[in-house]
């Protein structure tokens, strides 16, 4: 059954959290910590009571997957993104004006690494972090090769690996934009892209927190995978409250192939399509790609992974929990009778209105390997 609870043997392996409300959240991304999408998740997650700390990269670090690179210099030798920081400063260290707010000079992985071995046992009275949420990025981050590729997923699949439940978002609005620069109101009247990805990215948190009720957010070794469509608030209200909709990481997902350019004599990446990242190997093979949920219009992916690559066997190892019932009802799926928005529910951030945008192709930008 879709809706089976997760078994005992499973929840007693797991630790409990104190609360349903307040937990200590680590955000980080790919993007850098100035950025207006992050900002505006740490703002979205402290509205709704939560103690939350940013550690982030100093600069953009799209593109870097989990890989692990320390910077070999005490000082940072430049102006972090954005000015925020000046050359000359520590490589770790605090935003001038929230001391909640950290940066360091490496990749995404590490900024999971310094968050948990450097900044929470020197600088806070905590012990652990009870959620990780990796995001807002910029660009679409669809389908098995950009788990692989994107540092909005390392940073997500480090923290698992290290016990912490994690989830990864991502929006079609590539394009770069600080935190300063977030409009209360856009020229159309709506809330700004950035705070419309933060609420939303908040509300899928804390459907989940909700429904854990005070146990475990995720059993160990899984992970939430969420894409969100290009928000129009900046100029119309056709996409600014899709649903989230139920997918799994293949189906319609492309790989990337080298594209050589006769005239410049240089290579750059095209979208392929093949069979080898689109097999339904794992988990419901019923459940749409978010590619192709993605690709269908105004709609958000959700997708459920594991962190255990191990092939499968003739027969289960054991009963797998089912994580897509703790993100109900927020997250529905694709054949419901009615989809909700993903602003909707009990959430403060619910307006009751759903804005379902044309059926156009959403595709990615250059900006989106990240």
């Amino acid at each position: 059954m879709r809706f089976s609870k997760i078994s005992t043997a499973v929840l007693a392996s797991l630790p409990v959290f104190a609360g349903v409300n307040g937990l200590n959240i680590l955000i980080s991304n790919d993007d850098g910590f100035g950025t207006a999408n992050i900002r505006e998740l740490y703002k979205a997650m402290k509205a709704l009571g939560h103690n939350c700390y940013i550690v982030a990269s100093v600069v953009n670090e799209s593109g870097m997957g989990g890989a692990e690179v320390y910077t070999k210099y005490k000082n940072l030798t430049s102006d972090s993104e954005f000015g925020i920081v000046k050359a000359g400063a520590p490589s770790v260290g605090t935003d001038p004006n929230d001391s909640h707010i950290w940066y360091y000079n490496g990749t995404p992985s590490t900024q999971i690494q310094v968050a948990l071995d450097y900044v929470l046992p020197r600088y806070t009275n905590l012990t652990t972090f009870d959620l990780v949420l990796s995001g807002v990025n910029y660009g679409l981050n669809l389908g098995p090769f950009l788990y692989t590729l994107a540092g909005t997923l390392g940073a997500t699949y480090t923290a698992i690996a290290r016990g912490i439940p994690a989830i990864a978002f991502s929006g079609g609005y590539s394009t770069q934009t600080p935190y300063f620069w977030v409009n209360s109101s856009t020229a159309a009247g709506l809330k700004d892209p950035a705070t419309l990805y933060g609420e939303l990215s908040a509300n899928l948190a804390q459907q989940l927190i909700d429904n854990a009720k005070g146990g475990p957010i995720l059993p160990l070794g899984y992970g939430i995978n969420v894409n969100i469509p290009k928000i129009t608030s900046f100029t119309n209200d056709s996409c600014v409250n899709p649903p989230f909709i139920q997918t799994r990481l293949t189906g319609g997902a492309v790989v990337d192939s080298a594209g050589y350019d006769e005239e410049t004599g240089l290579f750059s990446y095209v979208d392929l399509i093949v069979p080898g990242t689109n097999q339904c190997i794992n988990g419901d093979c019923s459940l749409p790609g978010e590619t192709d949920v993605l690709n269908a219009g105004c709609q958000s992916a959700v997708s459920v992974f594991t962190i255990d690559y191990d092939a499968p066997i003739g027969g289960s190892c054991k009963a797998a929990p089912d994580v897509r019932a703790a993100l109900m009802p927020l997250v529905q799926y694709s054949n419901s009778s009615t989809l909700v928005g993903g602003l909707n529910g009990t959430s403060p951030y619910a307006n009751g209105t759903l804005h379902l945008s044309s059926r156009a192709r959403l595709r990615r930008s250059s900006s989106d390997h990240s």
